[in-house]
């Protein structure tokens, strides 16, 4: 078993707890994020002349804009003072506490709900800057791909299980004892509890599974024991030398760039698809099966696509992922059939997984590992600001052509852009410059 700053890579107990906080925390993503918070909030919270598309916009910006501001700050200072842990468990637990408050408030109070939103997406977003940084201390370079991928992998099939559980909630509340019509005034009105409680087992869910990555995980100690006040100067002047050479790490500097452009695209894909599928007149409850699709078919997916990444290498199984999301969304500019989506969404499942982690497992090895937490907080600003371009893209072209197929063909541009900058990416030579990174730096 390798050793790495006194800590025992591809330990089976330490993999575990890594990978089990992803099936933590996707239960947020799945059921609130994408599931039942936008439709709540809309039809319960904020009722009356308030605005939700904007207030419910307003919150994914504010949200995305704390966490990319913050995250290669938060990463530098947690390299210089052994914090990832710490920082994971601030972060993971203020999502846990937020999610867990939308179960208590009511009907109208859409401030309260757009605040706990925020709060509870900065959680789930700024913890996985420091759970990402946490891989290079968990696998060796042989098993990094594997491990990535079995993180993705759980974690859909995570949220998969809990999302499936939470629908069922909200489809047939008598199964779990709730009333699915009460009285007020005299007039039958939806019982929200289903809903409501779903929140509340989101944040169980997500703090219960949190936990083995606390107690399994270790952490490289920083050569010099520092306070966070301290720590603060260090990381913040560490970061600022770290912008001022970051031309010394080129292939770094290219990947990031091309890995925003496709990564947008394949985020874009994420949140439209059931726009664009509405749009087209697909039945809401085939949207939903679609969704759950994706969730249980990315599990097995990921981790074959893994499989087929070692046969081909890293490099070239990105490339094929994002050649497959270009016909992808060629195939969607043809659709006119329920059973099209559906087709598409088990497309989806595999590669969206593969190419995450294959990025994530890929970036890793560019960049110094004594640094993880720094160079992963520029590689999550980037992922806060991913699905930036797309949505405003195919809005634009929509309006501009009256057609949202055009709209979704335009989606392609990102993955050709990013496609053709990350072929540039040199991977040995950029294995070697992280390498000699890390030993100038330990000197």
């Amino acid at each position: 078993m390798e050793m790495k700053n006194n800590i025992k890579l591809d330990d089976k107990k330490s993999i575990l707890g890594w990978t089990l906080y992803d099936w933590a925390n996707s239960a947020f993503a799945t059921t609130v994020m994408a599931g039942f918070f936008p439709l709540f909030f809309e039809n319960y919270w904020a009722t009356g002349d308030t605005n939700a598309i904007f207030w419910l916009g307003t919150a994914n910006s504010i949200a995305s804009l704390v966490v990319a501001a913050l995250a290669p700050i938060l990463g530098a200072i947690a390299d210089k003072m052994t914090g990832k842990k710490k920082f994971l468990f601030f972060f993971a637990y203020l999502g846990v506490i937020m999610t867990g408050g939308l179960w208590l408030i009511a009907a109208g109070k859409w401030q309260f709900a757009v605040l706990f939103y925020i709060l509870g997406t900065v959680g789930f977003s700024g913890a996985n800057i420091f759970y990402d940084a946490l891989l290079p201390s968990v696998a060796s370079e042989k098993k990094i791909d594997s491990v990535s991928s079995w993180g993705f992998g759980i974690g859909y099939i995570g949220g998969g299980v809990l999302f499936a559980v939470n629908v069922l909630m909200y489809l047939k509340p008598e199964w779990f004892g709730f009333t699915a019509w009460v009285l007020v005034d005299g007039s039958p009105f939806f019982n929200p509890d289903g809903i409501k409680v779903s929140f509340l087992t989101v944040a169980i869910w997500w703090a219960v599974f949190s936990i083995p990555i606390f107690i399994f995980v270790k952490e490289p100690k920083s050569q010099k024991k520092m306070g966070f006040f301290k720590a603060i100067g260090s990381g913040l002047r560490g970061l600022w030398k770290t912008i001022l050479q970051i031309k010394t790490f080129k292939w770094v500097v290219i990947f990031l760039i091309g890995y925003w452009f496709y990564i947008d695209g394949v985020d874009t894909v994420i949140r439209m698809a059931v726009a664009y599928g509405s749009e087209l007149g697909f039945p809401g409850d085939s949207l939903i099966i679609a969704l759950l699709m994706v969730q249980f078919i990315a599990f097995p997916g990921t981790l074959l696509y893994n499989w087929f990444a070692k046969k081909i290498g890293i490099k070239w199984g990105i490339l094929v992922a994002i050649g497959a999301y270009c016909g992808m969304v060629i195939f969607g500019f043809f659709m006119t059939e329920v059973w099209q989506f559906y087709l598409l969404a088990a497309l989806i499942g595999p590669f969206q997984g593969g190419i995450q982690a294959l990025s994530r497992s890929f970036y890793s090895r560019l960049i110094p590992a004594n640094r993880s937490g720094e160079f992963f907080g520029f590689f999550n600003m980037l992922g806060k600001f991913a699905a930036v371009i797309g949505p405003f893209l195919m809005g634009l072209i929509t309006e501009l052509t009256g057609n949202t197929r055009y709209g979704i063909l335009s989606i392609l541009a990102l993955f050709v852009i990013g496609g053709g900058l990350f072929m540039l990416v040199n991977l040995k030579e950029g294995e070697r410059m992280a390498k000699e990174a890390s030993v100038e730096t330990l000197e």
